[in-house]
């Protein structure tokens, strides 16, 4: 897609998370939204929007590349399956920025969009959106790493119980795409710490 169309649909997709607080809770289970990657770089055209979710779970329920309980109906309501964004979930309580997210910017949190960000990448004035660096990023991958291999090892005790399986399956989603998540997010992780 073009680099206007882009940062059209970052403006949607914040308008979209900003609905998501119409639910009535306690705690909103979506907290913050982040955009990093090419459309911070100018690329034009664009594949995709990489962006990242911001959860109220704790960190053992967000292991990288996994589909956290919850999640099912913010991907159907942020209509992230409809191609054109490629998205990832984070724990609150973690940094949004790993080795694979890289100078996150927030588009969007509990306050409403963040009017000034989506303005300056209309009107592609990057310097004014540049994110930060992750800090310590090889203790930080390690413990990704470790929470990545936990996830794993309970997809894979689980798999077959049938109990699990049930409540693994729904709105489009099997059991399967959980085991091949937990494998995917280990081994990419795997492969940061070998370089």
């Amino acid at each position: 897609m073009r680099y206007g169309r882009a940062v059209d649909r970052l403006r949607m997709l914040a308008e979209a998370c900003e609905q998501t607080r119409r639910v009535p809770v306690d705690e909103p289970f979506l907290r913050e939204a982040y955009v990093f990657g090419k459309l911070l770089d100018g690329a034009d055209p664009i594949e995709e929007i990489e962006v990242v979710f911001v959860l109220n779970l704790p960190p053992e329920e967000v292991a990288w590349g996994s589909h956290p309980p919850g999640t099912a109906w913010l991907v159907d309501f942020l209509r992230l399956d409809q191609g054109g964004v490629a998205y990832w979930w984070r724990s609150r309580r973690d940094p949004v920025a790993n080795p694979f997210i890289r100078g996150p910017i927030r588009f969007w949190s509990l306050d409403g969009p963040e009017k000034a960000v989506l303005d300056a990448l209309e009107a592609r004035r990057f310097d004014l959106v540049r994110g930060a660096e992750p800090e310590d990023e090889p203790a930080r991958a390690a413990g990704e790493l470790r929470t990545a291999l936990e996830h794993l090892r309970a997809v894979h005790d689980s798999y077959w119980d049938r109990r699990w399986r049930r409540e693994h399956r729904g709105v489009g989603r099997y059991p399967e795409h959980h085991l091949w998540e937990a494998v995917q997010g280990y081994l990419e992780l795997l492969d940061v710490q070998d370089d």
